[in-house]
């Protein structure tokens, strides 16, 4: 059954009212877009940083309501709401419903990485995979990480590169805890994932029990950090956030363990890089279109530079 879809825009310090008002019109659901966007001037967000709900400067609100709804009856209940928002752009549209979860699937298809590691949707096999395959069954719902990002493809292949046989892992910022559950279903004894975003780890632990690893798997917001050290760390976020939080992931490296951070941008790595060489050593770069992984060994000790 279709559904109307209001648009509005506004500020971005002016959002959580006009989001309220929606709301309490009867909204059934409310998603924020870019405003600059169909100028091409649009900004990207490709991932918070800790403790960061990051928002346009200018916001366009697109909310859904019965296909029933009246129009003119919303408008004066939302001027009713708060007189002080401005509805002379607010435009109304049809919206034909859809099978979202089918849409996901009919484009989302078995990947591999490396000889044996598998990613594919929950609910399908990989036609070419063999017994000694390891597949990762994955419905990412509103969490980052489904493989088919380069940054996501690079961290995977450096885990399918790894002796993980035993040993446990840290994956800072899990998003749907694709690399988590990885790191698990290709031998390592126990993983835990950190990230700011609640809907990440309800994601992460959804994506555990579907497969088989939910016992091994443990999930924390950052505050929630357990204070310990692991063997193997990944961290798939951005250079950014890479840069400041390096004391504290440098933190979680147990001496000699390595490293692998993407979601870097190639001409960003350096920075990186150089931010990183106080604890780390070895460096080495894998490539994936404008991406780039940087892998390092933790030292010993932290160089006194």
């Amino acid at each position: 059954m279709p559904h109307l879809e209001l648009t509005l825009r506004c500020r971005k310090h002016d959002q959580p009212r006009y989001e309220a008002a929606l709301e309490d019109v009867g909204a059934l659901a409310i998603t924020l877009l870019d405003a600059q966007a169909e100028t091409g001037a649009e900004q990207p967000i490709l991932e918070p940083g800790v403790g960061e709900t990051p928002l346009w400067e200018e916001i366009t609100l697109a909310a859904l309501f019965p296909h029933d709804a009246d129009g003119a009856r919303v408008l004066a209940a939302l001027e009713a709401f708060d007189d002080g928002l401005d509805l002379a752009g607010a435009q109304w549209r049809e919206v034909e419903d859809r099978d979202w979860e089918r849409a996901w699937l009919d484009q989302y298809r078995p990947m591999r990485f490396g000889r044996r590691l598998w990613v594919s949707p929950w609910n399908m096999d990989p036609e070419d995979a063999d017994p000694a395959s390891v597949v990762v069954r994955l419905d990412p719902g509103l969490a980052f990480g489904s493989g088919t990002h380069p940054t996501t493809a690079l961290c995977l292949a450096w885990l399918e590169a790894q002796a993980l046989e035993g040993l446990d892992l840290l994956d800072f910022g899990c998003g749907s805890g694709v690399l988590a559950i990885a790191a698990l279903k290709l031998g390592a004894a126990h993983a835990d994932g950190i990230d700011n975003d609640p809907q990440a780890l309800a994601a992460s632990r959804d994506n555990a029990v579907r497969n088989g690893v939910a016992d091994r798997l443990g999930l924390y917001a950052p505050e929630e950090a357990p204070p310990r050290r692991y063997p193997r760390v990944v961290a798939n976020i951005l250079a950014g956030t890479l840069e400041q939080l390096a004391e504290w992931i440098a933190g979680f490296c147990a001496p000699g363990g390595l490293l692998a951070m993407s979601g870097i941008l190639h001409g960003q790595h350096e920075a990186v890089i150089e931010r990183y060489a106080p604890w780390f050593t070895d460096f080495v770069l894998a490539q994936s279109e404008d991406w780039v992984r940087i892998d390092a060994r933790r030292r010993a000790e932290p160089d006194p530079r």
